[in-house]
């Protein structure tokens, strides 16, 4: 079952304190993915929790640094956040778990909004009326395909494709 962009106008954060939450980390890296005779190249984010996940990414496109959200990827699925070839080397991720409020950040601050947003530029978040998290940087080495691995277990594995 194939994970879709959110179309709700509902916020899709938790609740303040669940955001405090700690113990989710992220297990990265690119795998070759391919689903019965049908290779793939995309950037896709797999939920390997029990819980939903919201899911934003942040790239460098010809009108400078946008990030786009919210994916909401149920537990034990995936989706693609960008399909076709990937044009970038880095890509930026965040995400949080809708039952724990548990997080997936890294140090590269991009903005957010509470719904579905794409959003331009990544300076003065606030005062453009969105909400600043750091994002984790993934090095693609311009790979084709790249997936990320979400995952409860403490640590970090890069794979090779």
């Amino acid at each position: 079952m194939e994970a879709v962009r959110a179309k709700t106008h509902r916020p899709f954060f938790p609740k303040a304190g669940g955001l405090l939450q700690a113990g989710l980390f992220l297990v990265a890296g690119f795998l070759a993915f391919s689903v019965a005779d049908e290779a793939r190249a995309d950037f896709r984010v797999c939920n390997g929790t029990q819980n939903l996940v919201g899911v934003a990414i942040g790239y460098r496109a010809k009108e400078g640094w946008v990030t786009e959200g919210w994916w909401q990827v149920p537990a034990t699925t995936c989706a693609t956040l960008i399909e076709g070839e990937l044009q970038s080397r880095y890509y930026y991720l965040y995400a949080e778990d809708a039952a724990r409020g548990g997080r997936w950040t890294g140090d590269v601050n991009m903005c957010v909004a509470e719904n579905e947003f794409k959003i331009t530029g990544v300076e003065d978040c606030f005062a453009r009326g969105f909400q600043r998290m750091g994002f984790k940087e993934y090095d693609t080495g311009r790979q084709g395909s790249w997936m990320v691995q979400l995952s409860d277990t403490p640590g970090t594995q890069e794979s090779q494709n």
